[in-house]
């Protein structure tokens, strides 16, 4: 073997070498999107791993709910917050008011997102900019507010939430795709960074497949369609997964430093679809979609 190539399994044995697991108990952890879903039952799932927490929301009264819901099942400490995760001056301010209140913060997963139902020739520039600015955007200002404070921890861990379709993408979802693999791509270069960079921080991008969410319920959709016909057959034929199955999943993935993770037995199967057939899956994907009635 030559040097530079013993050099580099050297080096990459010392990436990829077994670490103690990163135990959630008495760490502060940040979850936007806190309100419903994957983020009220992150919430949960945190609180019985003994984490303290700092939950936000658009929706005020289902991060009310979360809240409760949290206070009842245990006695962490629980800040909350409405946070509008397009705001990067907002999500500055708020980072401060959580490291004031919790004196430091150790994982945060930037979860907000929301759909929007649409080919891209009906679809407006604002609607998918809004798509973008709630689910890329809002990740980048999570990422960027509270990485200083990651990294001062001494022991960081950031989660973003993409989704299986940054993998495989479907017709009408295009703004939606979009984001999700720019979550991917951000979450894999910052991960990288942090490696090369030797600060302690964490890295793990996540892919829910289909979740038992409101997501494609509360979608948008373009003038003269009905975003109800998506979700009513997303959440029939595909969204197979519960939400606090995922939280589990995503949690202990975390736990495991896990780089990525795959949420639901769909998103494995789909994953290994993509890898074998990178562009094959399209013309299924649209026989799929005309099937049921969604394109």
């Amino acid at each position: 073997m030559s040097a530079p190539i013993g050099k580099a399994m050297a080096a990459l044995g010392g990436l990829t070498a077994r670490r103690p697991r990163w135990r959630m108990d008495g760490k502060v952890v940040v979850i936007t999107g806190a309100g419903s879903g994957i983020g009220r039952e992150l919430a949960r799932e945190a609180a019985r791993r003994g984490a303290r927490l700092a939950l936000s929301d658009v929706d005020v009264d289902g991060l009310a709910e979360t809240v409760g819901l949290v206070e009842a099942e245990s006695s962490v400490e629980v800040h909350s917050d409405r946070l509008d995760v397009t705001e990067q001056a907002a999500v500055a301010e708020y980072a401060g008011r959580v490291v004031d209140q919790f004196g430091v913060v150790n994982l945060v997963v930037n979860n907000a997102g929301i759909a929007f139902t649409g080919s891209v020739e009906q679809s407006g520039y604002k609607d998918i900019a809004r798509v973008m600015d709630v689910d890329y955007w809002g990740v980048v200002h999570g990422t960027k507010e509270f990485l200083p404070h990651l990294i001062a921890s001494g022991d960081g861990h950031i989660v973003n939430i993409s989704s299986i379709f940054a993998i495989l993408s479907v017709p009408t979802q295009n703004a939606y795709n979009a984001a999700k693999a720019a979550v991917q791509q951000f979450t894999e270069s910052l991960r990288m960074e942090m490696l090369a960079a030797g600060h302690p921080v964490e890295v793990t991008c996540v892919h829910p497949g289909g979740i038992r969410t409101a997501v494609a319920r509360s979608a948008g959709a373009a003038e003269g369609l009905d975003s109800a016909t998506f979700a009513t057959i997303f959440d029939a034929k595909f969204a197979r997964t519960e939400a606090s199955t995922a939280a589990r999943v995503i949690l202990d993935g975390v736990e495991r430093r896990r780089a990525r993770v795959l949420v639901g037995p769909d998103a494995y199967v789909i994953d290994a679809l993509v890898r074998l057939f990178p562009s094959g899956y399209q013309k299924g994907t649209v026989a799929v979609s005309r099937h049921f009635g969604v394109i």
